[in-house]
């Protein structure tokens, strides 16, 4: 991967990072509105499956959004200057 491939893939990151934040609500509802449409079609029969895909999904994104998310935490703060 090249420098300029690096900041791509920096910037592309950061991107998503922040739409996690600002959308995470709604990402959440409709995993669950998703899960919850799987499972009817499929009539139960893969319930704990799709729970268990929906969970690490929602992991997922709760790393994507960062500390300042859902938890209420405040974001690192950087290093002190030499």
């Amino acid at each position: 991967m090249g420098f300029l491939d690096s900041i791509k893939a920096k910037l592309n990151k950061d991107k998503v990072s922040d739409l996690a934040r600002q959308h995470g609500d709604k990402i959440d509802q409709g995993l669950d509105k998703a899960a919850k449409t799987v499972d009817e079609k499929t009539k139960g029969k893969y319930s704990d499956k799709i729970q268990t895909g929906t969970d690490k999904a929602k992991d997922a994104l709760d790393k994507l959004s960062g500390p300042d998310s859902k938890d209420g935490g405040t974001p690192p703060s950087p290093p002190a200057a030499p």
